[in-house]
This record gives structure tokens, sequence and C-alpha cells, in this order.
């Protein structure tokens, strides 16, 4: 009842609005579990309304992106400290070589991916790739991840029995395990990547 009560109130897209544009920044804030979450509490209690939850997704998602690519072009990646460091160069390099390539295939693939996403669009606008078609293809990557999101959480909805709180707990924990897959597979590419480039050079 509590929950229900809450999924109702005007305050409840908003959260899930500021949870998604943190994620683009800080990527220990857990926007994914967030969308599967408010859609398996949209499929539970009636609301907030499924088409909501993937609007706001999609357009929070999309903010962030834009806001990242902004912060790349306005500051580079060598501005703060921990730009500097292994992981985040090897990102950064790894998303330029992709950018380079496909810029499409990258975007898509980095916005499943929490750290990945933040590396490729920092590199998309410290590259100065053209905003107006970088962007355009973020907004559609955007809708997708969102809708992809809420599909997690109307399936388990569906299939977890215990009611809302089930539903809830267990879409967030399928969002948390599908992110760590994506994250440990990228991570393994990259290294990958970083071997072959060296072995060329």
């Amino acid at each position: 009842m509590l929950l229900a009560g809450w999924a109702s109130s005007p305050w409840a897209l908003a959260a899930l609005f500021l949870l998604v544009v943190g994620d683009a920044f800080l990527v220990v804030i857990p926007g994914e579990a967030a969308v599967t979450a408010f859609a398996a509490l949209a499929v539970s209690v009636g609301t907030p309304p499924i088409s909501g939850v993937v609007a706001v997704a999609a357009m929070a998602a999309f903010a962030g992106d834009a806001l990242c690519y902004v912060v790349g072009r306005t500051v580079g990646l060598h501005r703060w400290a921990w730009m500097r460091g292994r992981r985040a160069q090897s990102a950064f390099a790894w998303s330029r070589a992709r950018l380079d390539r496909s810029t499409a295939a990258i975007v898509f693939t980095a916005r499943f991916i929490p750290f990945a996403r933040l590396a490729v669009n920092l590199t998309a606008g410290a590259s100065r790739v053209h905003a107006p078609r970088y962007l355009a293809i973020a907004a559609v990557a955007a809708t997708g991840w969102a809708a992809y999101q809420s599909v997690v959480g109307v399936v388990v909805a569906w299939v977890v029995p215990g009611g809302t709180a089930a539903a809830m707990l267990v879409s967030v924990a399928v969002a948390l395990a599908l992110g760590l897959a994506l994250d440990m597979l990228l991570s393994r590419r990259v290294r990958r990547g970083g071997g072959r480039d060296a072995a060329a050079g």
C-alpha cells in the first residue's frame, strides 16, 4: 500500500528522471535498476503508467548523454585526475577508435553499459563528433534503452509471485546482473583491443 501511494505521487517520475540523469555521470547511481523497478511497479499497481516510465527514462537518458557530450567538448579528456587514470584513458582510446569506425554501433552498445556510456559520450564531445548527428543517434539509443529496461521490469512483474515489493526487488537484481555481465564483456573486449593496438604499434 505504501509503494502504491508513493508510485501515484507526482514526484515519482521526477525521481526517476533525476536518477537516470545522475547515472550518466556517476556510474554508482543505478539508473537501469530504477527504470526496471518503476516498470515493475507500473505493472503491479498500475501507476505510474508504463508509457510514462518509458518516456521519462528515455528523456532523462538522452539528457544525461547530451550533457556528458557537452562536458567532453568543453573540458576534454584530461582535466580531472580520474580521467588521467589507466582505465579511463584505455576506455577513451577504445571509444575514439570505435567512434571513428561506426558511431551508431558504439553509441547503441555503450548506452547499455554504464562506464562505457560515460567514456563514449565524453570522447564524442572531446573529439568534436558532429553534434546534430551524434545527438540524433543518442536520442534513438536512449529510447531503445528505456524500452528495453522497462520490458525487463514488466516481464519480472508478470513472472515473479509475491506482490509489488518482490517484483521490484527481483527487477533490480536482474537489471544489476545484466549490467555487470555487459560491463565484464566490454572490459574484456577493451583489454583485447588494447593488446592488439600495442602489438600493432
